[in-house]
């Protein structure tokens, strides 16, 4: 089982990613579940730190698309200070204004479904953008 925390700003979308996962028969082949920042007890004012904390002890990759990359809170600066060979990689779509197009939403599932499927190969990477 795969778990992703999906960030605030994603809740809608992932609901239609799921959708896709379903309609394509990947959730047959892969367990893969999301998990919204209410049903993880997390606030929609948490710091990226406590966030990729959060993720990394419940095993979860992140699935945002607007983590901040300044100040010493920033996601990117997080994954600089802890980051390890074990951390699991986060995922931010690259462009959250084309997750209107069904596309675009069913390239990034193809691209997440592929990240799970070699998860052992991102282990440790921090970052990865999708599609």
């Amino acid at each position: 089982m795969m778990t992703f925390l999906v960030d605030f700003n994603l809740d809608g979308y992932a609901l239609l990613l799921l959708g896709i996962l379903t309609k394509l028969g990947w959730l047959e082949l892969v367990s893969i579940r999301f998990v919204t920042f209410r049903e993880a007890g997390l606030s929609m004012e948490a710091s990226d730190r406590l966030v990729w904390c959060y993720a990394q002890q419940n095993q979860m990759m992140i699935l945002t698309a607007n983590r901040n990359m300044k100040g010493e809170d920033s996601l990117e600066q997080v994954m600089r200070e802890e980051n390890t060979a074990d951390s699991f990689p986060v995922l931010t779509i690259a462009d959250i204004d084309r997750l209107d197009e069904f596309d675009y939403r069913e390239r990034c599932v193809e691209r997440l479904v592929e990240i799970v499927l070699d998860v052992d190969n991102y282990m440790g990477v921090g970052r990865l953008f999708i599609p």
